[in-house]
């Protein structure tokens, strides 16, 4: 199987030339289960951090045409395959926003969504017939809930008070699983001064764009802790609903689930957070969890990946460099920990599922690394297979 690699190159302190490719076994096998080989680069091209596929249409064909999110530049650029392990640029580079670090593709192939950590700029941009984009449009900037002008009042998630909420789940928990509830009741206990200091200067980082069933494309913002929900007006981004989570967790990525749900992982307070939509729409925090018991001060979370069947999420974390397991449950507005397990390479960036397997990109040890998933408790095993490979931020599997 094939998967092609961003990752950072010189002008990020990387080691990587472009976008590259990694073999899981053959090539054509279906499984990611074989012996893994990096297979050298396939573009050259400045820190390719992020990488997303067109998704097809009547003139592209699925997988032909790969968005690169080029992290330094502060650009996205496309790239047009020409063989089986060949990519051109496609058109010229387009502006984005400082420290671009994601995007996203409409699954109708019309637009995409650039998401910039540096200064929180999501970005519409326009797709031709061909995949090549163009006239970027800069959305609505976020608005920070913790902020000077936030008032008094406590600041309510989806119409949750977090703080009563957590004390309510630490008592249905128990003594024995009361430690996995999120504090959010401490800082009531504690006060809030000097929290309008503090929050005066926190800066907006958008992080990531995912598209959700009936046309809605949800956001991150990890600096303002938000997840914002949008509608697109045809040029450009219309915001319908703002979602604030508790303060300094870092909302940075989401998967989306069959149930309904959208699950949230925090990279600063390394917990999941459940998001639901109510009868009439709008989407409201109904609950969340930390990664588990072994999470180190210091540590942040990374990506969110499903297993195949939706029962299990897998989240990384950099830092204790673990992956995380928890378990879907009840109908989906549920989420408890499993296990905390090492992930078998340094700074575990990023990593995808494909069946039975976890393949992990290891940031800092310049290393892809498989894990098998146990099909009884979904937890990863030992590492199966790894190999070298430059820098690794993202990993894309090849149509």
């Amino acid at each position: 199987m094939r998967f092609w690699l961003g990752g950072y190159t010189a002008d990020m302190g990387g080691s990587a030339s472009g976008i590259g490719m990694l073999l899981a076994g053959a090539a054509d096998d279906a499984s990611a289960g074989g012996a893994l080989t990096f297979a050298g680069e396939v573009a050259t091209t400045d820190s390719p951090s992020w990488l997303a596929p067109h998704p097809g249409s009547l003139t592209v064909a699925p997988g032909d045409v790969v968005y690169a999110a080029l992290e330094a530049r502060q650009q996205v650029q496309a790239f047009r395959r020409t063989g089986g392990a060949t990519f051109v640029p496609l058109g010229a580079p387009v502006a984005a926003g400082e420290a671009v670090c994601h995007v996203a593709v409409s699954p109708d192939g019309r637009f995409l969504v650039a998401s910039c950590w540096g200064d929180g700029r999501v970005v519409r941009m326009e797709l031709d017939a061909a995949g090549r984009p163009s006239s970027p449009v800069i959305a609505p900037a976020a608005v920070d809930p913790y902020g000077p002008d936030a008032g008094s009042e406590p600041v309510r998630a989806g119409d949750i008070d977090l703080a009563a909420a957590a004390r309510a789940l630490r008592e249905a928990a128990g003594e024995e699983y009361a430690h996995l509830v999120p504090d959010h009741d401490r800082d009531e206990a504690e006060g809030s001064e000097g929290a309008g200091d503090e929050a005066s200067l926190r800066p907006s980082r958008a992080h990531q764009a995912a598209f959700l069933p009936g046309g809605l494309i949800a956001t991150t913002d990890l600096g303002y802790d938000v997840v914002r929900f949008w509608r697109d007006g045809g040029r450009g981004l219309r915001q319908v609903q703002q979602v604030a989570l508790p303060q300094g967790s870092g909302p940075r990525h989401m998967v989306w689930h069959p149930s309904g749900h959208l699950y949230v992982v925090t990279e600063y307070s390394c917990e999941l957070f459940v998001l639901a939509p109510a009868a009439d729409g709008t989407w409201n925090l109904i609950g969340g969890t930390s990664l588990g018991a072994g999470t180190l001060p210091g540590d942040s979370a990374a990506e969110l990946a499903a297993s195949r069947d939706g029962e299990f999420l897998y989240a990384g974390v950099r830092g204790s460099n673990t992956l995380a397991t928890l378990r879907v449950r009840g109908a989906g507005e549920y989420v408890e920990p499993v296990a905390l397990v090492d992930a078998g390479v340094d700074w575990p960036r990023h990593h995808v599922v494909v069946r039975d397997i976890l393949l992990v990109a290891g940031q800092l040890s310049n290393e892809v690394a498989s894990l098998t998933l146990d099909v009884r408790n979904g937890v990863p095993g030992r590492v199966r297979h790894r190999t070298e490979a430059p820098s690794p931020t993202c990993l894309l599997p090849v149509r």
